[in-house]
């Protein structure tokens, strides 16, 4: 059987209030573990591209969303490839334990949306995305892995012919 190809990849915000700051001691495991978790996501399978802030490894210091409040946006191919990088790697591990980082999160604080392939999103766009899902819900415009919409259902991202 073989797989229909689509013309979108899936883009990804997440956000985090740090409960302290980077030079912190309570964050240096957390700080330690960027470089390495980052390098799992590029070397994922079914990655594309990843916010990097100029002259850094990682978008941690840039603070869009506020001062204590760092963004991670990205582009997968597919759902299942963020899902799998971010459930069965070393990622959760992390996730595990962000309450020992990052305050929880009352709002949403992961949006998920389909973009053409080949477009990278701002962070403009991606917060605005995240604005949406909190004040809608999920819909093909803005959702959750809980509540996802397929790149059909979009509009944007017909389902190619199957190879």
């Amino acid at each position: 059987m073989t797989t229909p190809q689509h013309a979108c990849h899936l883009a990804e915000l997440n956000v985090v209030t740090l409960r302290h700051s980077f030079d912190d001691p309570h964050m240096a495991e957390f700080v330690a573990q960027l470089d390495p978790i980052n390098a799992d996501a590029d070397a994922a399978p079914g990655f594309v591209w990843r916010l990097v802030a100029e002259g850094a490894n990682d978008a941690t210091g840039l603070r869009p969303a506020g001062e204590d409040v760092v963004v991670n946006l990205s582009v997968w191919e597919s759902q299942e490839a963020l899902w799998d990088f971010t459930y069965r790697s070393g990622h959760l591990e992390v996730m595990r334990r962000r309450r020992e980082w990052f305050d929880r999160h009352v709002q949403a604080h992961l949006v998920l949306w389909w973009v053409p392939v080949g477009h990278i999103p701002t962070i403009e766009e991606a917060l605005d995305r995240l604005a949406t899902l909190r004040a809608q819900g999920p819909s093909p415009d803005a959702f959750t892995f809980a509540s996802s919409y397929s790149a059909e259902e979009t509009g944007l991202c017909p389902a190619e012919a199957a190879i």
